[in-house]
């Protein structure tokens, strides 16, 4: 299960590479066997930038490379791929790598840089609206188009992610939820239920450090 966490990707896997979106939901990965997949994670709000793609038109999707970036760009990028397949999917992502940054350096304004340290502190909106000096309806905007979705969701999946982290240092499901900011134990099951589809004790199995 692959859980949303606010980034984008570029896969390669079955011969093709695509584009993953921000994710507002879970979702599994099937692969056929002997399949091998790579690819490069990109940071909140550093793909568009590299993509020339608003967030928000990739949300929840899976999109060929080529019919994102230019043709040119995205056959660079398939040529290094192919040169390095037969070395293995640890060459792929490096070539995956070296090649997009090549052409477009990863960058990530200050402004997004902090709508997201801000809504991972769970600060409200009109808090990082005062901190950027944008309007609400102007942060909600650049939300979208950074990050795939508003600040609310954000903050959700970053609270999830936060969640995943302290699972493994946490002894108990309570524990994890106040350390990564939740209200209570109940507001982590809402919150595990809405972006998982399963509970916190299914997700959280063999994860929760021994007591």
């Amino acid at each position: 299960m692959v859980l949303p966490d606010a980034c984008m990707d570029i896969v390669w896997t079955g011969g093709r590479l695509v584009v993953a979106g921000p994710d507002t939901r879970a979702h599994s990965v099937e692969m056929r066997a002997g399949e091998v997949a790579a690819g490069l994670r990109l940071a909140p709000g550093t793909a568009p930038a590299l993509l020339g793609v608003v967030a928000h038109e990739l949300r929840d999707q899976r999109v060929p490379l080529d019919e994102v970036w230019s043709a040119r760009a995205s056959r660079g990028v398939a040529e290094a791929v192919e040169r390095a397949a037969p070395r293995g999917p640890g060459a792929v992502a490096a070539a995956i790598e070296g090649t997009l940054l090549g052409l477009s350096p990863l960058r990530q304004g200050v402004s997004g840089q902090v709508m997201l340290t801000m809504s991972a502190r769970g600060a409200e909106v009109t808090e990082i609206a005062r901190e950027t000096g944008w309007s609400e309806r102007q942060l909600r905007r650049h939300s979208h188009e950074l990050f795939g979705y508003g600040l609310a969701t954000l903050r959700r999946v970053l609270r999830l992610q936060a969640a995943v982290r302290l699972a493994g240092t946490e002894t108990s499901l309570a524990a994890v939820a106040g350390g990564a900011g939740y209200s209570d134990q109940a507001h982590l099951a809402r919150d595990v239920r809405a972006l998982t589809g399963t509970t916190p004790t299914a997700l959280f199995a063999g994860r929760l450090a021994a007591g």
